[in-house]
This record gives C-alpha cells, sequence and structure tokens, in this order.
C-alpha cells in the first residue's frame, strides 16, 4: 500500500501525467481496471506507473530468470602450477587454460607454494603475470595476483570478441606448442633459489 500523500504518476501508456495526490492516482488506475504500482520509491516524490500488476510482477520474474541463466552459462574453471613449473607443463596447462576461455568459462589461476617456496612470493606473481601474457589472445585479467595463505592466484575473464584462429586441415587449433616457443623467446621461467626445497610434489 502506497502512504505518501503525493506520487509522480507514469500512465499506461508511458506517459508523464505529474504530482498529484495518491489519492487521485489510484482514482485514475481504477478507472482504467489497472493497479498504481511504486516503481521507484526513493526518488522524491516516488513514482508510480498505472499498469497490470500481475503482468508486471511476470516480467520481473522473466528477467530474473534470464539474468540467473547467463550467469550459470559461465562457469568457473581452475588451473594450478607449481613454483618450479617447466616449459612442457606450462605449455600443458596454459593450453587447458585458453580452451576454457574460448568456451567462455572464467579461469582461475592458481601458483601453490611448498616449504620455503612462500619466501619467493614474487616468483609466483612472475608465473602468473607471463601466463597471463601468453593469454592475452583468449582471455583478460579480472583479478589480479592476491596472495591467500600458501597459493596465489588470479582470475582470468575470457574476451568477449576474439580474432579467427587459424586452423588445420580438420578444422582443429593447431597444437599449442607454439605457446612453449613463446615461452623460450621470453627467457627461462623463473626458478626458485637455493632455499626452496629441491623437490615438488604432484
Amino acid at each position: 500500500m502506497i502512504r505518501i500523500r503525493e506520487v509522480r504518476v507514469i500512465d499506461d501508456q508511458g506517459e508523464q501525467l505529474g504530482v498529484m495526490p495518491t489519492a487521485k492516482a489510484l482514482a485514475l488506475a481504477q478507472e482504467k481496471g489497472l493497479d498504481l504500482v511504486e516503481v521507484a520509491p526513493t526518488a522524491v516524490p516516488p513514482v508510480c506507473r498505472i499498469l497490470d500488476y500481475g503482468q508486471y510482477k511476470y516480467e520481473l520474474q522473466k528477467r530474473e530468470r534470464e539474468q540467473k541463466k547467463k550467469q550459470k552459462s559461465q562457469t568457473f574453471k581452475e588451473v594450478r602450477l607449481g613454483v618450479k613449473v617447466d616449459v612442457h607443463d606450462l605449455q600443458v596447462k596454459a593450453r587447458r587454460a585458453a580452451q576454457f576461455l574460448d568456451h567462455g568459462d572464467r579461469v582461475k589461476v592458481t601458483v601453490r607454494f611448498r616449504g620455503r617456496e612462500i619466501s619467493h612470493a614474487n616468483l609466483g606473481r612472475d608465473l602468473l603475470m607471463r601466463t597471463a601474457e601468453l593469454l592475452t589472445e583468449h582471455g583478460t585479467i579480472e583479478r589480479q595476483p592476491l596472495l591467500e595463505g600458501r597459493s596465489m592466484y588470479i582470475v582470468m575473464a575470457p574476451l568477449e570478441k576474439r580474432p579467427d584462429k587459424k586452423t588445420d586441415a580438420e578444422g582443429e587449433v593447431p597444437s599449442a606448442e607454439t605457446i612453449g616457443d613463446a615461452i623460450a623467446a621470453k627467457g627461462a621461467m623463473p626458478q626458485a633459489t637455493t632455499e626452496a626445497p629441491a623437490q615438488q610434489g604432484p
């Protein structure tokens, strides 16, 4: 129930009727067999529309369902790296991340620190940024490197529009071996110092 004395009214045709007493606005709505619905309660005075409330509620619910569908359509994937990952492993992980991004998924790229590796968090940051650079044709950084506990991660979102990729004779995207070439061209991967453990688990 609208308790305010005056409201700004928009009729069922979308025309502005101006500010008027709430009782008059209700009478106008009743004359048309419609409802007076408050659509902007924080405005001064509040804005009301003359419309079919049942239809209005249906449209709102339909809009909410469409928004939920869009949210569900974009899932969240994760790719994990070690601080001392070699070129081949990074190539495989980057290829997987690129596939996720191309599919429209958001990707969380995580570097896990073991033992004293946590004291060299800068290596993890460098690795994440290098991985993001390799994926620039597939996605963009949504969240910058963030350290949480013994892990550091970035979140990448797919590009809305990507240039067409060259395909081979069978219509497949060429192997991601070029990613390894790109890594080699940019120099060796950052390595942990002698303070870091010599081995890393899977």
